[in-house]
């Protein structure tokens, strides 16, 4: 009767440790073919992808406060990138951020509140103070604002296909001229009453 190999306790080890290497020998060109294999002309894709500019933003600027001043008025010419609607703002420095116009109520010109200014692709659309003038307004202001800071803006715009995209925009701090009737430190007193009485 043959006699049967029995290996020593270290054969089985070096044994175990082969068959080991055998098996995942054949996985590793797989491995490595893989890693190899990348699109051609890839070019790398980039760190963040920035948004397209929606509307592009000339001669901004708000109104400093004086001392117990609670309000303030935004300027600026908003030309749409496409057609779009603005429906809104916001900033971290008011309680209340509204897009408001200026209109004659007989002899007095008074400021109210809508609800969209409509933006045509390509046309500049200027807010400015004034009789018939639309302006962004700020109310329930959180501190003073003050000359040649700078505040950021998020600007609500509503596409064609109805979403609402943001853009953010930083506009400098500065005096301004005074509209030809009126103060404009006034009409912002009468705008802030009529959002708290809905007169």
């Amino acid at each position: 009767m043959p006699r049967l190999f029995r290996p020593s306790p270290s054969s089985r080890r070096h044994l175990a440790v082969a068959a080991l290497l055998c098996a995942l020998a054949p996985g590793l060109p797989a491995v490595a073919q893989a890693a190899d294999k990348k699109p051609v002309n890839a070019a790398p894709a980039p760190a963040s992808a920035q948004a397209p500019t929606l509307v592009s933003v000339d001669g901004a600027w708000i109104r400093p406060t004086v001392k117990g001043q609670t309000a303030s008025g935004g300027f600026m010419d908003l030309t749409a990138s496409r057609d779009l609607t603005l429906v809104g703002f916001s900033t971290p420095v008011a309680g209340v951020a509204e897009l408001h116009e200026m209109a004659m109520d007989g002899a007095v010109m008074r400021m109210r509140a809508i609800e969209s200014l409509s933006l045509p692709a390509g046309k500049a659309v200027a807010l400015r103070p004034g009789h018939g003038g639309q302006h962004l307004m700020l109310m329930d202001l959180r501190r003073p604002l003050k000359e040649g800071e700078e505040l950021l803006l998020t600007l609500k715009l509503r596409g064609a296909d109805g979403k609402v995209l943001t853009q953010d925009v930083k506009v400098p701090v500065r005096s301004g001229a005074m509209p030809a009737q009126g103060g404009h430190k006034d009409m912002h007193k009468d705008a802030h009453h009529h959002h708290h009485h809905g007169e």
